[in-house]
């Protein structure tokens, strides 16, 4: 007679996981190969699990992903908090540059920056994960501003700088790191692009 833990093995018990390994995982997978390109069964296969711990534990695809979103932004991208946190607007300003080249540069991880390739290609029904990016860069566009705002009224930044301006122009510059880092720009090539962007700063 088979024992009573065969039997449930056989009748598909989920085995136990690490939620934190397994959204590591999912989080790779989605990060090289955005949210429409990532099947579950690529999911499921990364993460070690069933499908039906998938939708236990994390929900649906769509959850999922937003779970995904959150742990890239206490994670992978720490670095923006981190800027943030730096006494003057202009060590806010060079943290934030060199920790995106820095991040960027890291060959641990795929590259590119997720919150740009994992949606730019939803279609017409991913309309609600292509706005959870939107929000989430939109999101530290504000705290970049607000930390600027937070500068100019210190007198840390110069009255004639308007914050706003300001942070749309670090994030593009940002933004078109990620770019050039998935078109193979090295380091030292991001480094250099970023200093000039410096020198042009009005601070």
């Amino acid at each position: 007679m088979r024992s009573a833990k065969t039997q449930s093995t056989k009748m598909g018990r989920p085995r136990e996981f690490s939620e934190a390994e397994a959204l590591d995982a999912a989080m790779r997978v989605f990060w090289e190969k955005g949210y429409e390109g990532a099947s579950l069964d690529d999911l499921t296969r990364a993460m070690g699990i069933n499908r039906s711990s998938l939708y236990s534990t994390f929900g649906d695809k769509e959850a999922l992903f937003r779970r995904v979103v959150g742990r890239y932004g206490q994670g992978p991208m720490s670095f923006l908090q981190d800027a943030l946190n730096q006494r003057t607007a202009r060590g806010v300003i060079e943290s934030l540059l060199h920790g995106t080249v820095s991040f960027l540069s890291d060959s641990s991880h795929p590259k590119g920056c997720l919150t740009l390739q994992g949606g730019l290609t939803c279609g017409t029904g991913s309309e609600q994960v292509k706005q959870v990016l939107i929000d989430w860069r939109k999101n530290g566009l504000a705290q970049l501003q607000k930390r600027l705002q937070q500068a100019r009224s210190e007198g840390d930044l110069p009255r004639s700088v308007d914050p706003g301006p300001l942070a749309r122009y670090v994030f593009i510059l940002v933004n078109g790191l990620g770019v050039q880092a998935v078109n193979g720009a090295t380091s030292t090539e991001m480094k250099a692009a970023i200093d000039v962007a410096l020198k042009s700063m009005p601070l």
